[in-house]
Formats: C-alpha cells, sequence, structure tokens
C-alpha cells in the first residue's frame, strides 16, 4: 500500500448522488427515487434539521416519514425492515430536487414526539457516561465466571466428541442428514452459553449444499472448529490477543462499556485506540430471524487500517449510528483485543461527517499481493471469517455464467454466487480498471463499493 496526500476537508452539500449512497440496495434506491414527487406527498415541512411528509401507502392511513438531517436519522411507519426505508429516501430526494416545498413551520405532534425521545435518548446516553461504574462484588463476579467457564468447557468437551465422531465415519455420510442433524449439536452449545459455536454448526448446511468442492470447505470448516476446541482446552496458556479470539468465537465476547472500562484501567491497551479521518468504505446487512446485523467497514485515512464497526436491532428498529458511504468520519476508535484486530467501536467522534475525496484511497497492486496480506492475517487469527480488500486496477468479467475480478495481471478472483449486481458493476467500469472494496471469505469475494475516477458507488 502507498500513502498519500491528504485532500481538503469540506462540510456535505447534499445531491441525490448522496441520498442514494444511504439507499440499502438498488432496489430502495429505485423505490426511494419513484416516491420523490410532489403529487406523492403531503404535509410536508421542515424546522431547522428536522423534516417530515406523509406518503400514501396502499393503506387507509398514510406513512409518516420524518428524518434528522444533522446524522441523518430517519423515522418512518411503514412496515418495512431495510432502513433507510423507500420513503426516507423519497422525502430526502425531494428535499434535494424541490427544497422550496418543505416549508418552515412548526413540526406535528407525531415528529415533536419523535424529537423528544431523540433528545430523552441522548441525554440518557450522556447520563449513563457520565455516571460512576456500579461497585461490582468481585467475588460474586468471579463465581458467575467460573459457572460459565465449567458450562462452556463441558459443551466443548461434548462437542469435541461429537466432532471426532463425525470425521471418523467420513464426510460423504453427513451429505443427506437433515438440518436437524446440525440443529442438536447446535442447541445443546446454546445451552452451554457457546452461542458463536451453534452458529458456526448451523452454518454448516449451506456449505454441503454448495456444490462442487463442498467437501474440501467442510473439513476446512471443521478443522478451524477442531483448533478452535483445542485451543480452548489450552486457553490459559495462549496469549491474551489469541485468548480474546478464542472466547470471541466461542461467543464469550466483551461488551463496549467492558471494553471501554478496561481502556481506562490499563494504559498498556492504549494501542487499541487509533485517532484517524476514516473512509466508510463498505456495509453490508444480514438477517438472522428477526435479528438485523450491520456491518460498516471503516479504513484510517493515515493508519492505512481497516475497521469493523458491527451493529445489531431486532425487527424494524434503527440503528443507532447512521454511517454516510463514501464518506469520512473524523474518530477516535477503540479496537477489541484480537490477533489480528479489526473489530472497533467509536470512543469520540469530533464532526458529524465530514466529505473528502476518495481519490487517495489506496488498495491491493494485484490479487496475489491481496491474498498474501490475507495469509499473512491467518497467521494471526486463524478463525478470520471476512477479510477487507481494497483491489486497484481491476475489471469485472463474466465468465461461463460465473462473476470474476481480474487484476492487472490477468489473474481471476470469484465473486460471491449471492452477488446479484455483477452486470451493474462491469456496466460502471465500462470494461476499464477501477478500485472495488468487498469482503474475502478464502472461497468468494464479495464487492461492496466501487470507484470510478473519483466517484464512489455502492457495488
Amino acid at each position: 500500500m502507498q500513502n498519500q496526500d491528504s485532500p481538503a476537508v469540506e462540510s456535505i452539500s447534499w445531491t441525490s448522488e448522496k441520498v442514494l449512497l444511504l439507499a440499502p440496495d438498488a432496489a430502495s434506491a429505485k423505490n426511494g427515487k419513484s416516491l420523490a414527487t410532489l403529487s406523492k406527498w403531503n404535509g410536508l415541512g421542515q424546522e431547522q434539521q428536522i423534516i417530515w411528509g406523509e406518503c400514501q401507502g396502499s393503506g387507509k392511513a398514510p406513512y409518516r416519514t420524518q428524518i434528522d438531517l444533522s446524522e441523518p436519522a430517519f423515522r418512518c411507519s411503514c412496515p418495512s425492515r431495510k432502513f433507510p426505508c423507500k420513503h426516507g429516501l423519497g422525502l430526502f430526494l425531494l428535499l434535494v430536487s424541490h427544497p422550496t416545498s418543505l416549508t418552515n413551520g412548526t413540526p406535528p405532534d407525531w415528529v415533536s414526539d419523535w424529537i423528544t425521545s431523540r433528545a430523552k435518548r441522548e441525554e440518557k446516553q450522556k447520563q449513563k457516561t457520565s455516571e460512576p461504574e456500579k461497585v461490582v462484588d468481585p467475588e460474586a463476579q468471579a463465581k458467575r465466571v467460573k459457572a460459565r467457564f465449567n458450562k462452556v468447557k463441558t459443551g466443548v468437551q461434548d462437542l469435541q466428541i461429537w466432532l471426532n465422531d463425525l470425521i471418523r465415519q467420513g464426510l460423504t455420510a453427513v451429505r443427506t442428514e437433515s438440518y436437524q442433524f446440525w440443529e442438536q449439536p447446535a442447541a445443546r452449545m446454546v445451552d452451554a452459553q457457546a452461542p458463536s459455536l451453534a452458529r458456526q454448526l448451523r452454518d454448516i448446511p449451506s456449505i454441503i449444499a454448495s456444490g462442487r468442492g463442498w467437501e474440501s470447505r467442510l473439513l476446512a470448516k471443521l478443522g478451524k472448529l477442531h483448533l478452535l476446541l483445542e485451543g480452548f482446552h489450552r486457553l490459559e496458556s495462549l496469549p491474551l490477543p489469541i485468548q480474546a479470539d478464542i472466547r470471541n468465537q466461542i461467543g464469550w465476547t466483551q461488551s463496549q462499556s467492558e471494553l471501554l472500562a478496561n481502556l481506562e484501567q490499563e494504559p498498556s491497551t492504549s494501542k487499541n485506540l487509533q485517532q484517524d479521518l476514516w473512509l466508510v468504505i463498505g456495509q453490508q446487512m444480514e438477517i438472522e430471524d428477526r435479528l438485523r446485523v450491520s456491518r460498516t467497514w471503516l479504513w484510517g485515512k493515515q493508519s492505512h487500517r481497516y475497521a469493523l464497526f458491527l451493529q445489531f436491532a431486532h425487527g424494524t428498529q434503527a440503528f443507532e449510528t447512521n454511517f454516510l458511504l463514501g464518506n469520512y468520519l473524523d474518530a477516535e476508535l477503540a479496537f477489541f483485543e484480537s490477533g489480528y484486530p479489526l473489530r472497533a467501536i467509536i470512543k469520540t467522534r469530533q464532526n458529524p461527517q465530514l466529505l473528502v475525496s476518495t481519490a487517495d484511497l489506496v488498495g491491493y497492486a494485484t490479487i496475489d499481493l491481496a491474498i498474501a496480506s490475507y495469509s499473512s492475517a491467518l497467521v494471526k487469527n486463524p478463525w478470520l471469517e471476512r477479510f477487507p480488500l481494497t483491489l486497484q486496477q481491476v475489471i469485472p468479467i463474466h465468465n461461463e455464467g460465473k462473476w470474476f475480478i481480474r487484476d492487472r495481471a490477468a489473474n481471476l478472483l470469484p465473486i460471491s454466487a449471492r452477488f446479484e449486481r455483477g452486470w451493474t458493476i462491469l456496466a460502471l467500469s465500462g470494461g476499464h480498471p477501477v478500485t472495488i472494496f468487498g469482503e474475502w471469505n478464502s472461497n468468494d469475494f464479495y464487492p461492496l463499493s466501487i470507484w470510478v475516477g473519483e466517484k464512489f458507488y455502492v457495488a
């Protein structure tokens, strides 16, 4: 990777293109644009940084939509689980295209209630931050930790026996097993308070169904699982970062408040703090039952390191933090302990969002260099599930029904079969070299963003 000089920082001026970067997917962007017409809205208004309007849908009552432009934050009464929904995007686009249609005025009650609830929540968060830490009974805490460790230990021992039996039978025997075959040990791991082990077992049926070469992928998965269980047996003899990775893979994670408290109490952990201008380089959202998981990737302009910001929300609940893709934020991040630290939280944030040219983004010049970097990361954390890759001077290509990324040396990187916008990124590239960022999982690459010249697009 190479360094570049910093471009000038400027404040955000909203355009349709920037608003559409907030869309969770292409369908939402398309539907949002279709709603950005005055005829579909009533009761439009604005007060300082708050805008609102009512959009008539298929139901009797119109959907009430409101946006706080300072973050921006969205709220809509529609049942959509996407965020922001098409109504939020439509209202935002309407502000850009017809700014005079949102006249200044007193917010209706349903907007005032939202503003009040947001203010209360922020105040509560401030109070929580300023309050002294509750005094913890160390004896009771030690008992709780020991009790959970014993539960996890028992679960890990049971899983090791089950895994050894599975290997003795041979992988071919599991091909026709039902989902219940994997669900039973997964449920036992939930009882053993090892939820991440349960999740990994529930992921296995999708590997078996992944087509040609599934045996190799399953063997690699089970090998990592075996390494994890063996590592747990030797936990206390391993370096602290590896211990943290093993606990994380078990599902025994450190909370955000514990991370910050640890940073305050242990000066030696200050190496896990990083102040920088962080480019919001990509975002992915997945849904597990009713739980929505948001993965936002950041890239430090000076530090040249990646950071992963995770958020979780149930049902239609909004995520606590919104990010503008393709923009920088000036923040200090606190990284969780790991052999290869990626996951982080925002400790302090100097400005809401900063818009900077993305021309200075750097990445790997060839696929070989990118995979070599991934291999080095695996040495430090063998259980990395996703690795951030920025590939420069690459072209998306379509060959025999599959998509690939081709670099200047004509090496190919397979694109995930789950990625549905191959033709879109090919059209954006025009068949010319572009820069693409995405997640690599050791089998395939999932594009999340693309730069064409200095223009940023969600992939």
